[in-house]
């Protein structure tokens, strides 16, 4: 992942992870890679569970409430948690604040697939109830540009060669 950000065209100025450890485990080396420190930055983190974190997903796929988190999501809170749409303003409003902030660069985000299927819906214009369409792959890159006339959606869950979508 490392060595496919850094052969990008526009080199990142900074490079930013969710404070969850597989996320900084992920990010540390791109950053390393650029030269550059990394950044913690909670509102990358992923959706609040509550009562559902650490339940095994085949226990959860068997609860009344499962379809819901599928097909109708953007009415949906976690028990004790947050709500899907929730996370998506928290993960929108992270990503608009760094884009802000990083005006004309590149940066490197590194989040959780539900964060990231939630940006991408709304770069995409995609209904919050049709995120889940979405696959992200695990170490998988997706690119959108921030434009004067609002997002592109370049590439998502892209796990080969970043030339493919324009980026190298």
């Amino acid at each position: 992942m490392a060595q496919r950000i850094a052969s990008l065209r526009h080199s990142p100025v900074a490079v930013y992870a969710s404070p969850l450890e597989r996320a900084v485990e992920t990010a540390r080396p791109i950053a390393d890679m650029l030269g550059l420190e990394l950044d913690v930055e909670r509102g990358l983190l992923e959706c609040d569970f509550g009562d559902w974190t650490g339940e095994p997903l085949a226990r959860l796929r068997r609860r009344r409430e499962w379809s819901s988190v599928q097909y109708r999501p953007a009415g949906f809170r976690f028990p004790g948690g947050e709500s899907i749409r929730e996370m998506q303003e928290r993960a929108v409003g992270t990503i608009d604040a760094l884009v802000e902030r990083h005006r004309g660069e590149s940066f490197v985000a590194v989040s959780h697939a539900d964060p990231i299927k939630a940006v991408v819906a709304s770069a995409a214009g995609t209904p919050l109830d049709l995120f889940q369409r979405f696959v992200i792959a695990p170490c998988s890159v997706s690119a959108i540009a921030y434009g004067e006339d609002g997002p592109s959606v370049l590439c998502t869950s892209s796990t080969a060669s970043l030339d493919e979508a324009g980026l190298v």
